[in-house]
């Protein structure tokens, strides 16, 4: 089986270029209809920092994953721009990422079986070990004491001697 290593740097660029061509599309819209960054973003109740975060594909300017596709399927409504298409340069950067971590989960999950299975049987015996110990104790604990009281009863022939 071929090994498939995902690279942490390869996945933001990949979120930045399909970042930084939503922000294209949506930045020639934008001119081609003689709006400002301020008067768009006051229309669509966002700051025009973020837009133009948007516009230029700078991730780390923006919130969460999940805020910025709400904020570019609005914007690519509001400018009536092909939304569908839009998204979908983020569900195939999804679809990309998820395989990825889906690799990188199972190997994560077979390594910590594999640990698992190793130690079991190691802390079983430990185990075993560690209350068959303990049972010889505690066993000698209760037999020196009951042979102790034994020795200090006195037989029942004598207490009837003593009471006569």
């Amino acid at each position: 089986m071929k090994e498939i290593k995902s690279n942490p740097e390869d996945n933001n660029k990949k979120e930045q270029s399909s970042l930084k061509r939503i922000g294209n599309f949506i930045k020639e819209a934008r001119l081609s209809r003689d709006q400002s960054v301020e008067e768009l973003a006051s229309d669509l109740k966002i700051g025009s920092h973020q837009l133009k975060a948007i516009e230029e594909g700078n991730q780390e300017a923006l919130p969460e994953k999940v805020f910025v596709k709400a904020m570019v399927r609005r914007i690519s409504q509001k400018l009536k721009l092909d939304t569908e298409f839009i998204m979908n340069e983020f569900i195939t950067e999804r679809q990309e990422i998820k395989i990825e971590q889906i690799v990188e989960e199972v190997a994560k999950k077979t390594n910590k079986t594999r640990q698992s299975k190793d130690i079991s049987p190691l802390g079983f015996w430990i185990f075993i070990l560690i209350s068959g110990f303990l049972g010889l104790i505690a066993s000698s604990l209760i037999f020196n004491l009951f042979s102790e009281s034994f020795q200090n009863q006195t037989p029942k022939q004598e207490l009837i001697k003593k009471t006569k």
